[in-house]
């Protein structure tokens, strides 16, 4: 039987964890980006789709044509980060459901509805988004997540050859420089958003 984690684990996960602006001058090695894919890849998807397609931007061209895509500001902050992650969505992702998910013909579910798959892309893309976030505070890694980007640029720049996916998302990643963040915003008790039925 599971236990509860320690204050300490919480604390790295959620209670002290913050979204970082700026990072400091401390590599993140490829081994890193492995390990955090082999835990977010654990994290539940329906029918165990794992539509999420990701592109790790290490190098400076990869990063310096991510930047295009986005907003100024959060240009700056993926050229100054160690890495830079774009989280995509495959809507054909149910090609691959007879060995992700042997259990029932569960390809046959998706085939005659692009709405359905690219809805399903979207909601399973968005659980494996906050996967990644949490795998790398995990691992001691902090993330930027960011949606001011212009999506169908990034998809034009790096998914020319891939017409099925469609970018969601971007996080910057690394070791969180403390100077680079503000006084966090409020977050409400039970009562102001939860109800009892």
């Amino acid at each position: 039987m599971s236990q509860p984690l320690a204050d300490a684990a919480l604390d790295q996960l959620f209670r002290t964890a913050r979204t970082y602006n700026g990072y400091l001058d401390k590599p993140v090695s490829t081994e890193q980006l492995h390990a955090i894919w082999d835990l977010m890849k654990m994290g539940p998807t329906s029918a165990n789709q794992l539509p999420a397609r990701l592109v790790w931007c290490t190098s400076d061209e990869a990063k310096q044509k991510l930047a295009a895509c986005t907003m100024p500001a959060n240009a700056e902050k993926i050229l100054k980060a160690p890495v830079s992650v774009i989280i995509a969505m495959d809507t054909m992702f149910h090609e691959n459901l007879p060995w992700l998910f042997p259990h029932t013909d569960a390809k046959a579910w998706f085939e005659g509805s692009a709405e359905f798959r690219e809805r399903s892309a979207f909601l399973n893309t968005t659980l494996q988004g906050g996967y990644f976030i949490m795998a790398a505070r995990a691992l001691g890694l902090d993330t930027g997540p960011m949606t001011g980007i212009a999506a169908p640029a990034i998809d034009a720049a790096f998914f020319a050859d891939q017409p099925n996916f469609r970018t969601l998302m971007v996080s910057t990643l690394g070791y969180g420089d403390p100077a680079s963040i503000f006084e966090r915003s409020p977050r409400p008790d039970f009562d102001t958003f939860n109800s009892m039925a």
